[in-house]
């Protein structure tokens, strides 16, 4: 069942980002009968910035704390399993504390969150859960009485702000999708959208090894194309290996003028680039032609402009792909998402000025957009603007 790779994922997800700031244990067990706790974490330093990072999740994650991700709906019973873990754990560390002579202090008792996508009203007054906070920054943050030292986070609740970010992915369905897609418009250089992402490819993997596939699992899939990672993988591979039997040859052409080691350096810088680029062209065509059955004459003629673009970039873009149903209509607008994603890269935010620009590119015919939309590096805005008036006539 997909449900134990989404488990897996959340719980790996958790541990990657509590990690720099205190110890995560996973799957780690209760005494008593065999049960497992998902995800214990220990603070262990402050570190302020980071965790205003993490936004609600660093808050919750300032004293010690047990998570329990679900991937569907919690349960009452599992809401009560949940809660027994937690006080024997709570027992264990006063047996513990018993048997060292010391004094337990509170703040070493871990408080357990519960992370799950939606909660009816009728779990909420079954538990008599209470809104943590009448604020609407903290929608979907609920709590029991404080020496239960239990609460529940309800997903699907949060507001979408950049606090709530990193709990959203742990949501389902166009929750996690939105999610996905914000922290793919993050910048690159950050550390925790580039983790988040590879673990994301790792859910992927892991999905397409299950036959029984739910609809939205398919959509993650398709949103974070696993071969796109493992078909790039061997692209680099392949191009070092021709990059080095390409740069052996032409650096000894080169080394009578310039010394034979610059040559070879060159020409082996020059293979991976090549090698890398052309199997990234291939990844594209293959994943446009899984999803509309062809390569549309609409979609080639922005693949390789797009190339052009830092990989993670052209993963926001495939994210939004893969949203789309694959009609006529769709292709249409795969094709603006591309050429907007271009020329936000190039210029920034999409002003009104810009979004008529994109209008007009969409109108040449597609040999003419590919010539205008590689030349578009190079280009200030005046220019690209001459040059499509020049191309209208």
């Amino acid at each position: 069942m997909t449900r134990f790779v989404h488990d897996q994922f959340a719980k790996d997800y958790l541990k990657e980002l509590l990690s720099p700031i205190g110890d995560v244990e996973i799957s780690r067990d209760v005494s008593g009968e065999v049960r497992e706790i998902d995800v214990w974490f220990t603070p262990k330093s402050s570190h302020s910035d980071y965790l205003q990072r993490l936004g609600l999740l660093g808050q919750l994650a300032r004293t010690s704390a047990i998570f329990e991700p679900f991937r569907n709906a919690v349960t009452p019973s599992q809401i009560r399993s949940c809660m027994g873990k937690l006080f024997d754990v709570h027992a264990e560390l006063e047996r513990q504390a018993k048997r060292e002579d010391r004094r337990l202090d509170s703040v070493e008792l871990p408080q357990l969150w519960i992370l799950t996508p939606t909660a009816s009203s009728a779990l909420l007054e079954g538990f008599n859960l209470q809104s943590f906070s009448e604020s609407l920054e903290m929608s979907g943050v609920y709590v029991l009485g404080r020496s239960l030292l239990t609460g529940l986070i309800a997903i699907h609740q949060l507001p979408r702000t950049s606090e709530t970010l990193w709990l959203r992915i742990l949501g389902k369905g166009g929750v996690q999708k939105q999610a996905i897609q914000e922290v793919g418009a993050l910048p690159e250089d950050n550390s925790l959208r580039e983790n988040a992402l590879e673990l994301l490819y790792n859910l992927q993997v892991n999905l397409t090894a299950n036959q029984e596939l739910e609809t939205e699992d398919r959509e993650l899939i398709m949103a974070l194309a696993p071969l796109y990672r493992q078909q790039l993988n061997a692209a680099i591979q392949q191009a070092r290996e021709e990059g080095i039997r390409q740069g052996i040859e032409e650096g000894v052409q080169q080394g009578i003028q310039q010394g034979v080691q610059q040559g070879v350096q060159q020409g082996v810088q020059q293979g991976i680039e090549q090698g890398v680029q052309q199997g990234q062209r291939l990844i594209l065509e293959n994943f446009l032609k899984v999803k509309f059955g062809e390569l549309p004459s609409e979609m080639a003629a922005i693949i390789e402009p797009l190339l052009t673009l830092p990989p993670q970039e052209l993963t926001v873009w495939l994210v939004q792909l893969s949203q789309l149903e694959g009609g006529t209509l769709d292709i249409q607008q795969g094709q603006r998402l591309g050429v907007e994603k271009l020329l936000q890269f190039r210029f920034g935010n999409l002003d009104e000025e810009l979004l008529g620009i994109v209008d007009s590119l969409l109108i040449l015919p597609p040999q003419q957009l590919k010539r205008l939309l590689l030349q578009l590096p190079e280009l200030s805005r005046s220019e690209l603007l001459k040059l499509l008036r020049e191309s209208l006539g």
